[in-house]
């Protein structure tokens, strides 16, 4: 480990005094919300903030409301566990509570919050999936007053989002899910029981209107630079009857819109291998809740 750089160090109680914070150096200030990734990197060196502003005493950016009319509404500092075990998160939208259970061990959940996962910018991100296909949108407040963005723009690379210095995510906004959806969210690491970064994770939400699909959204992660959506693959679920026969072909569609890597973890041939069994395996599950007129 290397030895911590000095850095200024802030804990605002209000919103408006953290964007202030963070306009005044341009840049130069991190935000803390868990610490699970950003203290980790500040101990190796990868990071060296000149100035830390802790958000936890924010009362508003933590907490969970909703009902199934008007949707769910996700504080940022929100704990990871907290949506795994959220009864409104379970009855609106289970994927996201799905995919919450499976984002590293209990103790890290426990710490590790919304805001900092979707903030990190990880292509491995095990929420980012779900929110995408439950069409999430991300509240952001800044110098300019707040605004709302749809979370399938807001990654622009690697560790990257198009947030301007200044700008905080403060909640995700998830609408509420029209009858006769379903969706699943699957990965797989290198160790069995979860508790891993994804290997390749997909996250599919489906909904039936007379037995054909009416709207279909397909989201991979750890297989591009981002979290990405499978466009080809859904559109090959929008051109006919949803059979077997064609969702396998949709998951073939997907791993080819795969970009993966081969790192130390993984070849890329075979992260696209994973792709495709993972998408067929989701597609089947969101429809059968889909056809057992279940929500996700």
């Amino acid at each position: 480990m290397n030895r911590l750089k000095a850095f200024a160090y802030f804990e605002p109680a209000a919103l408006k005094e953290a964007v202030e914070i963070l306009t005044r150096n341009n840049g130069g200030a991190f935000l803390l919300a868990g610490g699970t990734d950003l203290l980790v990197r500040m101990k190796r060196g990868v990071i060296r903030p000149a100035v830390l502003v802790n958000l936890k005493r924010i009362r508003d950016l933590n907490g969970i409301q909703g009902d199934q009319e008007s949707g769910t509404r996700i504080g940022a500092l929100t704990p990871i566990a907290d949506i795994e075990n959220a009864a409104v998160v379970h009855q609106n939208h289970p994927v996201l509570a799905q995919a919450a259970g499976v984002l590293g061990a209990p103790p890290l959940r426990n710490l590790a919050t919304l805001g900092g996962n979707i903030g990190r910018a990880s292509p491995a991100s095990d929420m980012a999936p779900s929110l995408m296909v439950l069409q999430a949108r991300v509240a952001v407040a800044g110098t300019s007053g707040q605004r709302e963005v749809e979370i399938d723009g807001i990654f622009k690379g690697p560790g990257s989002t198009i947030l301007a210095a200044g700008e905080i995510m403060t909640a995700f906004i998830i609408p509420a899910m029209t009858p006769h959806t379903g969706a699943a969210y699957l990965k797989m690491g290198r160790r069995s029981g979860g508790g891993d970064c994804a290997l390749a994770g997909v996250a599919a939400l489906l909904t039936l209107e007379s037995g054909e699909v009416g709207k279909v959204r397909i989201a991979l992660s750890s297989v591009g630079p981002t979290t990405l959506r499978a466009r080809k693959a859904e559109a090959v679920l929008l051109s006919g009857a949803l059979t077997d026969e064609r969702m396998q072909q949709a998951a073939r569609a997907a791993a080819d819109e795969a970009t993966p890597i081969t790192d130390m973890r993984c070849s890329a041939s075979y992260r696209k291998e994973i792709i495709k069994v993972l998408t067929y395996r989701a597609l089947q599950e969101a429809a059968r809740k889909a056809r057992g007129g279940m929500t996700t």
